[in-house]
């Protein structure tokens, strides 16, 4: 199949497209290069570099290359700074998101895979969460992806826009060509193994007097692999339309948990230091990710946190310096 990633060069994104590649698919990647590492993209891949907002590029370049499929990666993905910047997010959330669907359109490239979150979920007072929970954002960021969802299906009725929406929970681990990094970093997995790698004094946590077992949010962490391989099988699955979760579930993991075991895994004891909660955080979010096992037969190979968090130090330690030279 002939496939477009947008952001592509991000964290994800490039391992989607390492995956695409290894199932012999024929991958361009698209992505403006204002968070992704062009270093990142696969030799194999063409790579095109393009924002969004150039509609009439991006039609472009679906009708040269034959696209078949997209997958769209490419967003404005913190929390914080979604409530800080909220234009950003609705700009390149949903004005760039729709000038993708309209190139696409007009290309007749009628089946994408959607990136999305759980953050649309908002939070819900019962956990795990299932895909026909409301959705009730309580961020801008969930806000803009639920928004873009929706549109896809307006499109599909429009115009027969097949879509899978995706919805992730918490993308940790690493290959052994990509990892996770951001400059500044703000995902706690990284943050806190850079305070092992010796690259920050401590590790910030962003309130302890939440509403959990030991007080710091709760999250549902799953390797990055296994989120490459769900748009693998989302691609392959016959014609029609979707919504999957993509966690590995259980009861989570929250701050102090996740912080436990990275000393493990690291042996280095890794200081803290609690802050005042971020606006838009949910004490919890755990996936209920059933309905992508039973129609789709994905199933997370790595459930277990410790060799997820071991894949991205081991990582972290063979590039030092991220993907600069």
């Amino acid at each position: 199949m002939r496939v477009l990633v947008t952001g592509g060069a991000g964290y994800i994104g490039s391992v989607i497209t390492e995956e695409l590649l290894r199932e012999k698919h024929e991958v361009t990647v698209l992505d403006n290069l204002s968070k992704g590492h062009r270093s990142s993209v696969p030799d194999e891949a063409r790579f095109v570099q393009c924002d969004l907002l150039e509609e009439d590029r991006i039609r472009q370049v679906l009708m040269e290359r034959r696209i078949e499929a997209v997958v769209h990666m490419a967003a404005s993905a913190l929390v914080g700074e979604s409530v800080q910047k909220p234009g950003d997010y609705y700009r390149n959330n949903i004005v760039a998101s729709l000038s993708l669907a309209n190139a696409m359109r007009d290309a007749g490239v009628l089946r994408i895979v959607y990136s999305s979150t759980a953050a649309v979920y908002g939070a819900p007072a019962k956990q795990p969460i299932v895909e026909d929970a409301p959705n009730a954002p309580t961020n801008p960021y969930g806000e803009t992806k639920h928004a873009f969802q929706n549109a896809l299906f307006w499109y599909s009725q429009a115009y027969n826009l097949q879509y899978t929406t995706l919805r992730y929970f918490n993308a940790a681990g690493a290959t052994e060509k990509n990892g996770e990094f951001h400059d500044p970093e703000t995902h706690l997995i990284p943050a806190i193994l850079l305070v092992a790698a010796g690259k920050k004094p401590y590790i910030e946590i962003f309130g302890d007097d939440y509403p959990t077992r030991d007080g710091t949010c709760i999250r549902d962490y799953v390797h990055v692999m296994d989120l490459a391989q769900a748009h693998i099988l989302a691609l392959k699955a016959s014609q029609g339309s979707a919504i999957y979760n993509l966690g590995c579930g259980g009861s989570g993991y929250s701050v102090k948990e996740v912080l436990d075991i990275a000393r493990k895994v690291t042996g280095h004891p890794i200081p803290e230091r609690c802050v005042a909660r971020r606006p838009g955080d949910p004490p919890v979010l755990i996936a209920s990710s059933e309905k992508i096992k039973k129609e789709l037969g994905w199933k997370p190979r790595q459930q277990d946190l410790e060799s997820i968090i071991s894949s991205a130090w081991l990582w972290m330690q063979k590039h030092p310096h991220g993907y600069s030279a």
